[in-house]
């Protein structure tokens, strides 16, 4: 999750416990969407794996910044499965894309990248090498998270008729025009 509970309980000024379970799930929601609307995890893993094409040269992954990149593997077939490549010659450009100097293998095939990427999550430090989820990112996801709360009776509510008749328009749960800037900057691109 992008943020603690605390830190949007704080943010609320909600000291009890009883909306706990929803703005918990608010927090999943909203760092699920953020995860979409980017096109990449931002949660640290080690040793994570993604797949490509393995006629491309340049590797996208889907969690950076990058700290590490461990194995390379291509497929060729079921059969055989994934087997190990050595001495692969690579350089990781932008901490975000493993280029490498020569393509694996075509494109009927897959390259595997085994890779250690993402942010440490708040609630977490970050150890040596290892890069924090940075605040702006943080406090987007608080005040969407927030936001969504204070209005959780009218989500998706866009016309209520002022003359007392039972008429609702729903529309579609968007992002806060503050939160969208802030998720671009952050935005995968697949090259």
């Amino acid at each position: 999750m992008l943020t603690q509970l605390s830190t949007v309980k704080s943010r609320l000024g909600i000291s009890d416990t009883t909306d706990d379970t929803l703005l918990t799930n608010l927090i999943k929601f909203a760092s699920g969407r953020f995860e979409r609307e980017t096109n990449r995890l931002f949660d640290r893993q080690a040793n994570t794996t993604d797949e490509f094409s393995a006629d491309t040269c340049e590797l996208c992954v889907t969690r950076y910044p990058i700290e590490s990149v461990s194995a390379f593997h291509l497929k060729t077939n079921e059969t055989e499965g994934w087997v190990a490549e050595t001495g692969v010659e690579f350089l990781i450009r932008r901490a975000c894309i493993v280029s490498l100097f020569f393509p694996l293998g075509v494109c009927s095939q897959l390259v595997r990248v085994t890779f250690t990427g993402g942010y440490v999550l708040p609630g977490t430090t970050p150890g040596s090498g290892q890069t924090a989820l940075p605040d702006d990112l943080e406090q987007a996801c608080v005040e969407q998270v927030s936001f969504w709360y204070q209005r959780r009776h009218q989500l998706g509510l866009i016309t209520v008729p002022s003359d007392g008749r039972t008429f609702y328009q729903l529309g579609q749960i968007d992002l806060l025009p503050n939160v969208v800037p802030v998720l671009k900057k952050y935005e995968r691109y697949i090259l």
